[in-house]
């Protein structure tokens, strides 16, 4: 973020989101519900205790750090979600024109993956940080290289992104809520709307995400301008689904108590709603915590992340901003964000029912099937056109199983990346317990992964395996 009065280093680090495990009944609807935690069940880590709610608490995570063990032990303990610092912008990516380069990238990625981490993608399209030969075009030519940047970032990492920051900081500082008057900008007024559209067919599962700094307090004219464009975008069918909110706090942008507000106006527009960049210079514990209970207030503020992981991890290490100091010990800012955290009570579900039918893939459209409706164990499973015959009719029960023709289960031959899902006779086994959660993933008990579709398949015959989580629309499943 840039402030009104700070000015930022030249490489500026911005971002760019669960696997919750409860067992809850598979209810005879599409949406399959979180049971709360018991009431001594504190959580001990960040993510974790995001996750009890529905939501991911993330960081920004710089490749070059990765061969740093403490570094990487913090985060990987810590944190759900992650967000590349730098590694997926525009000049990272596509350093000469048409010559695409993800090394950095999928390194932050690959580790992410490894982790049992979502991952953001930051950033499409941006005024700042492109390369040379970008800076060097205008008008249609420009135009069209942001289309292609686009398209190409996005085909690379298609169906491993949950959240992409598709346009960022296209708003002007100041009382005047104008655009930014960037190269982009000069491309034509609809260059925003091209860059979602464009974003969209190109990865259709992935939500896609509008960002931007100082706009947290609902008076400002910079945060009115960006309302204007949501609520503009949603009422003409423009593809917006989340709004990211940097919330680089600091003594000359101070935290506001009507951020909350804020977030509430922008959800009430239809759309998801993120803290994306979060650091507060000397890191007070009670704004750390007011800026969590904001995001716990509103249903929709979906997650948050902080912009690095120790103070001397930040692009403003001398604020001292974030939660952990630079010797890896944590402040207490920490302990306040994790109270916080573990105070929230969720909304109890609807009383189970164990119900009985088919369970449908949200990418396919495609059932969860028994092949040649066999009841040979071993057999794994695939997708397959919905039919409603009882290869497809699946029940879950009181003790976390999913059973099928009464006395099969749907059981893991594994605990690593691709261990096939099969049938087996019931025998009680945790690789035949299955944890349904609120954002439509089903989780195995014994391994911690979630049930694939294989290589974000859709087709017919896509097989089922076990996979790190990471919220792609081939993890997604919903009961129809």
């Amino acid at each position: 973020m840039r402030s009104p009065t700070l000015s930022p280093p030249t490489v500026r680090r911005r971002i760019g989101s669960l696997c919750a495990a409860l067992i809850v009944g598979f209810l005879g609807s599409a949406t399959v519900l979180v049971a709360p935690p018991a009431a001594d069940a504190a959580e001990t880590t960040l993510g974790r205790a995001a996750a009890q709610s529905g939501r991911y608490f993330g960081t920004a995570i710089a490749s070059g750090r990765l061969n740093d063990p403490a570094y990487t032990t913090i985060a990987s303990r810590e944190f759900n979600s992650v967000t590349a610092e730098n590694e997926m912008k525009i000049d990272a990516t596509e350093p000469q024109q048409g010559q695409f380069n993800f090394t950095a990238g999928d390194r932050v990625l690959n580790w992410a993956v490894q982790n049992g981490k979502q991952v953001r993608g930051h950033t499409l399209a941006w005024h700042s940080q492109q390369p040379g030969w970008m800076q060097n075009l205008s008008g249609g030519a420009l135009r069209q290289a942001m289309i292609n940047h686009i398209n190409g970032v996005m085909a690379h990492y298609k169906g491993k992104i949950t959240q992409w920051d598709v346009v960022n900081e296209a708003f002007v500082d100041g009382t005047s809520g104008a655009r930014r008057d960037s190269n982009l900008q000069r491309t034509g007024n609809d260059w925003i709307e091209v860059a979602f559209r464009t974003a969209r067919a190109a990865d259709p599962a992935a939500k896609l995400c509008y960002n931007d700094y100082n706009v947290e307090n609902w008076t400002w004219a910079k945060t009115q301008a960006m309302y204007a464009m949501v609520r503009d975008f949603k009422q003409r069918g423009v593809p917006i689904d989340c709004v990211g909110f940097q919330s680089h706090f600091n003594n000359d942008s101070p935290y506001h108590s009507n951020f909350r507000t804020t977030l509430q106006n922008f959800a009430a527009l239809g759309v998801d709603v993120a803290i994306t960049e979060l650091d507060i210079q000397g890191a007070s514990p009670t704004t750390y915590a007011n800026v969590v209970g904001d995001c716990l207030a509103v249903p929709r503020c979906v997650g948050i992340t902080v912009w690095g992981v120790r103070d001397t991890d930040s692009w403003r290490a001398e604020h001292t901003p974030l939660l952990f100091n630079g010797d890896g010990s944590k402040k207490p800012a920490y302990s306040s964000v994790l109270n916080a955290l573990n105070a929230v009570s969720p909304t109890p579900p609807p009383t189970p029912s164990p119900g009985t039918g088919p369970i449908k893939g949200v990418a396919s459209g495609r059932c969860l099937d028994v092949p040649g409706s066999t009841t040979t164990d071993g057999t794994q499973l695939q997708l397959w056109d919905c039919n409603n015959r009882t290869n497809q009719q699946w029940t879950y029960t009181a003790g976390g199983e999913l059973r099928v023709y009464g006395d099969k289960c749907l059981d893991a031959a594994g605990t690593a990346n691709g261990a096939k899902v099969q049938i087996y006779s019931c025998w009680g086994g945790d690789n035949q317990k299955w944890r349904l959660n609120s954002d439509g993933s089903i989780v195995g008990v014994q391994s911690g992964l979630c049930l694939d579709a294989a290589a974000n398949g859709t087709a017919n015959g896509t097989l089922i395996q076990l996979y790190s989580c990471w919220n792609g629309a081939n993890q997604r499943w919903s009961r129809s």
